[in-house]
């Protein structure tokens, strides 16, 4: 019987085990009760097992910057997941689904941090420490059966982050984010349209929000890594053909999605 006191490795071993395998944990699989702070010590041995393997860190994810979504969660915080280099395709690259389980593909708002960042720092102005805006899909894949979790096991499952593709940065000064057209295409069809303004507003109110949590775990963002801020649209299930990102004055992001069989990209589901 898994005991609390080696609750945290359990969990990150089942986690990894899922996403390795590209099957999901069952429901039937005792699931030990998790507070938040075991939670995000989970994702910390998550992650380490993808570094054991040679993988990166190059940055951090957002979750629930939707205040609709969080009311639907019950909190009132943003959450965060760790990005690998493993995690990263190409723009235009491919998104191989048979290494995932049920995957579903969301517009991002990326910045580039372009200076170390520790955001313990009391000072810490992560705002200024941008250097780069782009548009990015994130696909995202939850590890547990039916992409059911409560808001511990989703922050143990490192947010369900599973893939993201960053199409060209542009320098901050040169686009306004504050309420701008964001579109979601599966070949030529448009799938979901949003504005950045359902990223709390704005995109750059997460930055706070992060620098608070971000704060209390103990994160850092060296020079040269990402933030996605958060998802502009609702997620739609991912599959076989290309999908795209349009942020209006950002530009255009891609990536096409293989399997052997083929299928529309559809609405949110399994």
């Amino acid at each position: 019987m898994t005991t609390q006191a080696d609750v945290v490795p359990h969990v990150a071993e089942l986690l990894d085990t899922a996403q390795q395998s590209a099957t999901p944990v069952s429901t039937a699989t005792p699931w030990p009760q998790l507070n938040l702070d075991e939670a995000y010590a989970s994702q910390t041995a998550l992650i380490a097992r993808r570094h054991a393997r040679g993988e990166h860190g190059v940055g951090l994810k957002l979750g629930f910057t939707s205040e609709a979504k969080m009311r639907q969660m019950g909190v009132d915080e943003v959450i965060v997941g760790q990005l690998t280099d493993g995690m990263q395709a190409a723009d235009g690259g491919l998104i191989d689904l048979g290494a995932l389980i049920h995957p579903r593909v969301e517009p991002e708002i990326a910045f580039l941090i372009g200076t170390a960042v520790d955001l313990a720092d009391p000072d810490v102005d992560l705002e200024a420490a941008i250097t780069g805006v782009a548009a990015g899909l994130e696909i995202i894949d939850s590890r547990y059966d039916g992409f059911r979790f409560d808001l511990p096991r989703v922050v143990a499952d490192n947010t369900s982050a599973a893939m993201f593709v960053l199409g060209p940065w542009r320098a901050p000064d040169e686009v306004d984010l504050d309420d701008i057209p964001v579109t979601l295409r599966a070949g030529d069809e448009v799938v979901a349209e949003g504005t950045t303004a359902a990223i709390l507003g704005h995109p750059l109110r997460t930055l706070p929000r992060l620098v608070a949590l971000g704060g209390r775990l103990g994160l850092r963002l060296p020079a040269g890594s990402v933030v996605l801020a958060g998802a502009a649209t609702e997620a739609v299930t991912l599959r076989p053909g290309p999908v795209s990102a349009t942020v209006a004055g950002l530009g255009t992001v891609h990536a096409v999605a293989v399997a052997d069989s083929a299928g529309p990209l559809g609405e949110g589901g399994d």
